[in-house]
This record gives C-alpha cells, sequence and structure tokens, in this order.
C-alpha cells in the first residue's frame, strides 16, 4: 500500500500464484469482463414427475367417493402450458427470432396456417388420452354403482321422469335406467299436455306407443302403479299394463276419467297378483258387465272421505253384486244432468259401509243404495252410528243372512246414546238370519229381551250360527231363551255385558263352551 500500487491489484497478486507471467494474463482477463455483468445461474436439476390422472378418490363414511379434476373448461386440443408462455425482451437488447426447422421453405409473402384436424383423428386421439388416465369417470363406473344411485333417487322422486331424462345421458346411464328394479313402483301425470285438452290423432297415437314401450320394455317387475290426471286413453293403459306386467299388485287411478268394463276385465283375466284397485277421485264410465266392486283403505288410514254419485253408478252397473266400501266415507255426489232417475241395484247381494272412524250415513243414504235390492243377503254397517233400526226394518230386503251393526270406534270417537226398535230387525229377519253383530248398541233390557225371544222362535231352515252382544244390556233371562233353542250356534261374545253376573262376560267358541254356559244359567 504504501508503493502506490492500486488495492485491487495488490489483493489479486497476493491471492494468485508467484508467476509474474500468470498475473499479468489474470489481470488481462479480468479487465474484459464488464464490472456490472451478473453471474450466471447455475441450471436446476430436472424432475421427473408422474402424470397428472383426471380423477381423486376420498373415502367418506361408508362409500368412495371418484371426484373428477376437469373442468368443462379443460380442452384435450389445448396446446402445452409451456409454448404458451410469452417471452420476455431485455430493454438495448435485439429481437431473437426462433430457428427454422430444417428442410422447411416457407414461400415468400404467405404467412403460416394451423393444421386442421381431420374427423378420422379424433379417434386415436381419445384412445392416447384413455390409455393415459385422462378419461371421464362416468364411462369407467360400473353400472350397479350407478343403479344404486338411481334407486336412492327413484326412492325420493320417482320413476318418471327421472329415468326417462338420464337415460338420455350417455349409454352407460342409459344400460342403467333400464334395470327392471327401478321400475317397481311407477306413478305417471300427463306429461305430453295439459289436462282435459283434446289431442289430435298423432299426438294420441305418440302417448300409446309411449305407454306401450314404456310396458314391454321396462316394467317386467312393476308392483304398484299410479295414473294421475288423465282424462282419455285410460282403458288402454290399463290394458297395456295388464299385457305386460304379471306382478301388478296395486292399481290406483286418480282423478282420471272414462274408466270402462274393458280395463276392469283385462286386469282380472291377467293380473293375478291383483289386490288393490284405487279409483278415488275418478269417474267412472259405463261398466254394464261389472258384477264386483271393492274400494278399501287401511283400517288405521284414518278420516277418508270419496265423493261418489250413487245414481251415476246405479245406471253405469246394473248388474253389480257386491259392492265393498271399508273404511271409507262416501259423499254424495250429484251428477252433472241433475237427473235423479236410476235403475238401482236389482242384483245386489252385498253390501258393505264399516268404517272405524266417524260415519255420516243416514237411513235416506242407505235406502238410495239398496232401494231396489231384494236379493240382498249380506248387509255390513259397522260403525255407522246415524242409521237407525227404523231405517233398517224399512229396507227392501226380506232375506236378509248376515247383519253386521256393531260400533267399533277409535278412543277419540264417542259412542251413542241409548236406541229402541232392535227388536224390529230380530222379528223380520227372524228366520233368515245366521250372524248377528250389535257390539256396544245401547238398546234397552227390554227391546234386549224381546229381540232375543224372535231369536228363540225363529222357524226357519237356516239356524243360527253366530251372535255378538259384546258390551250390550243382554240379560240372562235373554240368554237363557235363545241359547237353549239356537243349538247350532258355535260363537257368543258376551264380553263387556255389563247385565251378567262375574265370570260369564267373555268369549265362547264352539258349541261345547256355549252348552256349559247353558248349565251355569240352570
Amino acid at each position: 500500500m504504501e508503493d502506490g500500487t492500486p488495492a485491487g491489484l495488490s489483493v489479486g497478486i497476493a491471492d494468485d500464484a508467484p508467476s509474474s507471467s500468470s498475473a499479468a494474463s489474470t489481470r488481462k482477463r479480468k479487465s474484459d469482463v464488464p464490472r456490472d455483468a451478473k453471474p450466471k445461474k447455475k441450471k436446476k436439476a430436472k424432475v421427473s414427475r408422474p402424470p397428472r390422472l383426471g380423477y381423486t378418490v376420498e373415502q367418506g363414511e361408508d362409500m368412495l367417493l371418484i371426484i373428477s379434476n376437469t373442468n368443462q373448461y379443460d380442452n384435450i386440443w389445448r396446446p402445452n402450458a409451456k409454448g404458451r408462455k410469452k417471452k420476455k425482451i431485455l430493454k438495448g437488447k435485439a429481437k431473437v427470432t426462433p430457428a427454422k426447422k430444417k428442410n422447411t421453405v416457407l414461400p415468400k409473402g404467405k404467412a403460416t396456417k394451423k393444421p386442421l384436424i381431420k374427423k378420422g383423428e379424433l379417434e386415436p386421439t381419445l384412445q392416447h388420452h384413455q390409455e393415459e388416465g385422462f378419461d371421464s369417470w362416468g364411462q369407467s363406473l360400473p353400472v350397479e354403482v350407478l343403479v344404486n344411485i338411481f334407486k336412492m333417487v327413484v326412492h325420493q322422486d320417482g320413476a318418471v321422469p327421472f329415468l326417462c331424462r338420464v337415460a338420455t345421458v350417455c349409454h352407460l346411464w342409459n344400460a342403467a335406467a333400464a334395470s327392471p328394479a327401478l321400475w317397481r313402483s311407477v306413478s305417471v301425470g300427463y306429461c305430453w299436455l295439459e289436462p282435459g285438452k283434446t289431442h289430435l290423432p298423432k299426438t294420441v297415437l305418440k302417448i300409446r306407443n309411449t305407454v306401450s314401450w314404456l310396458a314391454q320394455n321396462r316394467f317386467s317387475q312393476l308392483r304398484d302403479f299410479s295414473l294421475n290426471h288423465w282424462k282419455n286413453n285410460v282403458d288402454h293403459v290399463v290394458e297395456v299394463l295388464s299385457q305386460s306386467c304379471p306382478h301388478l299388485r296395486s292399481l290406483k287411478l286418480s282423478y282420471c276419467t272414462g274408466v270402462t268394463e274393458k280395463a276392469f276385465q283385462s286386469l282380472s283375466g291377467s293380473c293375478r297378483s291383483l289386490d288393490s284397485i284405487n279409483v278415488q277421485y275418478s269417474e267412472r264410465g259405463c261398466c254394464p258387465e261389472l258384477q264386483l266392486l271393492e274400494i278399501n283403505t287401511k283400517l288405521d288410514s284414518g278420516y277418508c272421505q270419496l265423493p261418489i254419485c250413487i245414481q251415476a253408478l246405479q245406471n253405469g252397473c246394473p248388474k253389480l253384486q257386491t259392492f265393498r266400501m271399508l273404511n271409507v266415507i262416501p259423499m254424495p255426489k250429484m251428477t252433472r244432468n241433475g237427473s235423479g232417475s236410476t235403475s238401482g241395484f236389482p242384483l245386489l247381494e252385498e253390501l258393505c259401509m264399516a268404517t272405524t272412524a266417524v260415519s255420516f250415513m243416514t237411513d235416506q243414504d242407505l235406502t238410495k243404495i239398496v232401494y231396489d235390492s231384494p236379493k240382498l243377503r249380506v248387509l255390513d254397517l259397522r260403525g255407522c252410528s246415524r242409521i237407525t233400526a227404523a231405517g233398517l226394518s224399512s229396507l227392501p230386503c226380506e232375506e236378509l243372512e248376515c247383519l253386521y251393526w256393531g260400533l267399533y270406534f277409535s278412543s277419540n270417537v264417542t259412542v251413542s246414546l241409548s236406541k229402541k226398535g232392535i227388536h224390529l230387525l230380530t222379528q223380520k229377519w227372524s228366520g233368515t238370519l245366521q250372524e248377528l253383530d250389535l257390539a256396544n248398541q245401547l238398546f234397552s233390557e227390554e227391546d234386549m229381551e224381546i229381540a232375543m225371544g224372535h231369536l228363540a222362535q225363529r222357524t226357519g231352515e237356516n239356524p243360527l250360527r253366530s251372535l255378538n252382544l259384546s258390551g250390550t244390556k243382554v240379560t240372562t233371562p235373554a240368554l237363557r231363551l235363545v241359547i237353549g233353542q239356537s243349538t247350532a250356534l258355535n260363537y257368543l261374545n258376551l264380553s263387556s255385558c255389563r247385565y251378567l253376573p262375574r265370570g260369564l262376560k267373555k268369549l265362547y267358541r264352539g258349541q261345547e263352551e256355549i252348552h256349559q254356559l247353558l248349565d251355569k244359567f240352570e
């Protein structure tokens, strides 16, 4: 430092080799390097990464979820991401043009064009991506998994129109939607036009062809079918179902019109497993050959009303022999034309209007139904508390064999007050009655004694076989009369009879038990 040598030079001499020639060459190389030049960065080693899968598998509580990594904006024709990066141009330097490929001569004055992709080149490209794992999950998902997924939706929203829509997604979904296990319960509304609208012949043909195709290709395991708000073609639908659905168990026609005898005849001949037909809120057409009509609901279904026009039913079904409405409350409905003329039910043999809920049927309503039914044999009015003994005695049937008039109410319905006139019924049908049910009917002791006396003095050929007096005011002398004369009696219910001594209030089955009861009376 004292001899005037520059600091930078003295440091270089001190650190380098002792040769003077090498020191001079070193000074020459360092002088060529600009002072503001940056050192070169070392190149990073390339890391090989596995190809990106097109899906991710995650585990849920009770299933494996396959989640796709692609979205609607991904495209297999998108160029490589590296080719889309823009090159940075440093200030003060010339632009660098990419080198031309060998053996490529471009004509002057013409721009380069992107190569067009032909349709034939699509298949190998898709196959290439499928081999690399870029296929969508919907094309590789097992059919059984899709069927189970569809089954959950069908259970919640119904088979139609859900299965019809998903069948158009792809071939895999179409195969899954065609599984017969998904078509066991079907409810069809009006999917083509508004209810009540008239149809052109082409539209009618289209509707019938659609129903026929569904019945032949989807309804092989159909159990329950419901048709709602159809004004036309109802008979055709029922007829097609009877031909293609041997396992049909339940049929519901809700708010439908124009049902004729053809529908019921086809069902009776083909659907052997059918046990329920519900025509609630539907208008029946003319069924001149119909002999049995049964409209039932479950005993625990509660309050269920059914608007029904008795006059129209009598005019449309003149040969009806059995008419049952179990646990259904009929509501009177007038005809549109207002005509009250009717031919009645001249061949009616059994009428059931039993219910466990409250009943609004009166003597006048009952008379309108059986005013012209002299062949009536079975009359079931259990739960009809507003019917009186005087109204029953005025019925035109003279050979009634079974009368069920017990009151079987739920806990929230009170039993009616004391009644009179039960002896009028036993006097009228004393020679024909075989089964009598008066459970919980509060007739007086005098009426019960007179009524049992008429049964004891019967002279008919058919003996009394069943007698239900549960909850009545029957007395011991009245029972002694009827039991002593009814030798064929094999069912006697005396439970909850308040006027009998203790130990006798129970159910007796068989003639031997009943004879032992008679010995106790003596």
